[in-house]
């Protein structure tokens, strides 16, 4: 391979990587605004002792917080939720959700 060729294909994985890099900052924004707008929407919908317990959840329970916030958000978009929502209601929600689960118990022999 001669010189120039070599300095080709240079630019060309250096457009790539500039190509690959600036797409990944762009999914990076998306995802830090839909998170932006989720919080902005939480606020309208939660008391504020609501969103410090959901808070406290999402530190033990991250996933299931997460699909909470968005069950939360599509009730209060479909009006079936009451606005704002206090720690009680929040309270209460958590333990239809709790005791829906089913209980594992294990017996020793």
């Amino acid at each position: 391979m001669s010189d120039e060729e070599l300095e080709e294909l240079r630019k060309r994985k250096l457009l790539a990587l500039q190509q690959k890099a600036a797409g990944e900052q762009r999914q990076v924004q998306m995802e830090q605004q839909l998170e932006q707008q989720k919080q902005n929407l939480l606020r309208k919908i939660l008391t504020t002792e609501a969103r410090q317990r959901l808070t406290n959840l999402k530190m033990v329970k991250p996933e299931f917080t997460e699909q909470l916030e968005l069950q939360l958000i599509q009730l209060a978009q479909q009006g079936k939720l009451p606005s704002p929502l206090t720690d009680a209601q929040l309270k209460q929600i958590l333990i239809q959700l709790q005791s829906q689960k089913r209980e594992t118990k294990i017996r020793r022999m």
